[in-house]
């Protein structure tokens, strides 16, 4: 663990992330916040006090709010940067070094039509509507979510974001806009770390699209390695850089790292968001929620899955759940549920992943109740690099489709989720009823919500089934 920037407040990231998950449930769920104290192997017992942050601000949008601001509190106050809070952190007398910026304009003509790619083709007009058309029959995506993107399909002049300056923290990740973004011609901050290859792969996509793209950089020269910054280690002088930014400022966390550094990460985004909210109180924050965690889902997708789960071949499912103890295929949701929770938490991605995405969970819904504009989508299961270096995943995700859900490729998840991140800058609809809502609209969850059954109870089955697929 990182002893500078932004760290933990001791050395175990289990027992910070259980503190904060206690102090959440605190006032809403006494019995859940002793539960969480209590809970001695949270590596393995996380799971079901994750499902319970979820629950309990169910028919309570105060509940909701309430939990998602004491977990950020508790959150901010725990986590340090140097000597002091991270609440803290963004104070200008922190600031020991400046950053310039150094533009990049793109030689391409920004597209004017949106356009997916899918599966070695480039869906656009009447081909883009009928998959979407089609995902929605397959229970792939929300109904909403294809009606979200045909949104943007009709105003192509929404692309380009006019107006809005995007910030997108780790601009070089495979699930994040970037590139979408500059084929489009929008206007956007790269951020990502000083890494030489994460900057030429920056700077390349930059100068072949049609957008402008905006980077820190330590010294004006035309090495790729001077740009980039560390939001980790150099937090307060990268919010005074983006204090400057022209443009509303729409600060996008796409971030990922291994283990605990993904906390880290996910707190300096954290603290970097309230900074500019405060100093620029229009800014809008952008997240990706990950569709392996916890979710309470509307009644379609409840009847979608209960009625697969009828017409599953009951010869496969009676001895499996007979041998297996009753673990293996357990149903989805429970009959004539009007309303479902998801729980799709995969272990092997462990307490920090889904801490990290959780306090984004949180953020979103706490500036929502703020008044600020926020695009949070759950975006769809996909093969990055990132998870398919798990062979255990990777073979889960080649043995997916047979549970009726479709993993998708990097560049087709990352293009949907830029039209969904358009829509939600564009299109000015109001805040759901409930924070459970905001999060179920627009998801392309990829067939997790609707299947028959529970996703970790079939998860085993997958990655046996896609052993073979993986070999050939």
């Amino acid at each position: 663990m990182s002893t500078s920037g932004v760290r933990f407040p001791g050395d175990s990231t289990s027992a910070t992330a259980r503190e904060v998950v206690a102090e959440a449930l605190r006032e809403v769920d006494a019995v859940g916040a002793r539960a969480v104290q209590n809970e001695t192997n949270w590596r393995r017992g996380y799971l079901a006090h994750f499902t319970r942050l979820v629950e309990a601000g169910i028919g309570s949008p105060e509940a909701a709010v309430a939990i998602a601001e004491a977990g950020l509190h508790a959150a901010n106050e725990r986590f340090r940067f140097d000597d002091v809070p991270l609440s803290k952190a963004t104070d200008s007398a922190r600031v020991t070094q400046a950053f310039h910026t150094r533009t990049i304009e793109g030689g391409a003509e920004p597209e004017t039509e949106l356009t997916i790619p899918y599966r070695g083709e480039r869906l656009r007009g009447r081909q883009l509507t009928d998959q979407l058309d089609a995902w929605v029959a397959n229970g792939v995506i929300t109904a909403s979510c294809a009606q979200a993107v045909t949104r943007v399909q009709q105003n192509p002049e929404w692309l380009r974001l006019e107006g809005d300056t995007v910030a997108v923290l780790g601009a070089g990740a495979e699930m994040g806009p970037y590139r979408a973004l500059l084929r489009w011609g929008a206007e956007v901050v790269a951020l990502d770390l000083p890494r030489h290859d994460i900057q030429e792969r920056i700077r390349e996509h930059a100068e072949t699209g049609a957008g402008r793209v905006h980077l820190p950089a330590r010294i004006v020269i035309d090495d790729a390695s001077e740009a980039g910054a560390d939001i980790v280690h150099e937090l307060p002088a990268i919010a005074q850089w983006l204090e400057d930014i022209d443009g509303r400022l729409v600060l996008g966390n796409y971030c990922y790292a291994d283990g605990g550094t993904h906390v880290l990460v996910s707190m300096a985004a954290d603290a970097l968001g309230s900074h500019l909210r405060q100093r620029r109180p229009d800014t809008a924050l952008a997240f990706l929620a990950t569709p392996t965690d916890v979710f309470a889902v509307h009644g379609a997708e409840v009847v979608t899955a209960n009625d697969r789960y009828s017409h599953a071949s009951r010869f496969l499912r009676t001895p499996l759940r007979v041998v297996s103890g009753g673990r293996l295929l357990q149903r989805n949701y429970p009959p004539l549920a009007d309303m479902g929770i998801c729980d799709a938490l995969v272990p092997q991605q462990g307490p920090n992943y889904a801490f990290a995405k959780r306090l984004q969970r949180w953020r979103a819904t706490s500036a929502r109740h703020d008044g600020a504009l926020v695009s949070l989508n759950v975006a769809p299961a996909t093969r990055t690099r990132s998870v398919i270096k798990n062979k255990a995943l990777a073979a889960a995700y080649a043995g997916a489709h047979r549970f009726g859900v479709e993993v998708f490729d990097p560049a087709t998840s990352n293009v949907l989720m830029a039209a969904l991140l358009v829509h939600d800058l564009r299109a000015d609809e109001a805040p759901q009823v409930e924070p459970w809502m905001d999060e179920a609209q627009n998801a392309a969850h990829g067939g997790l919500w609707t299947a028959a059954y529970h996703p970790r109870s079939a998860l085993g089955l997958a990655a046996v089934l896609g052993v073979g697929a993986l070999r050939g």
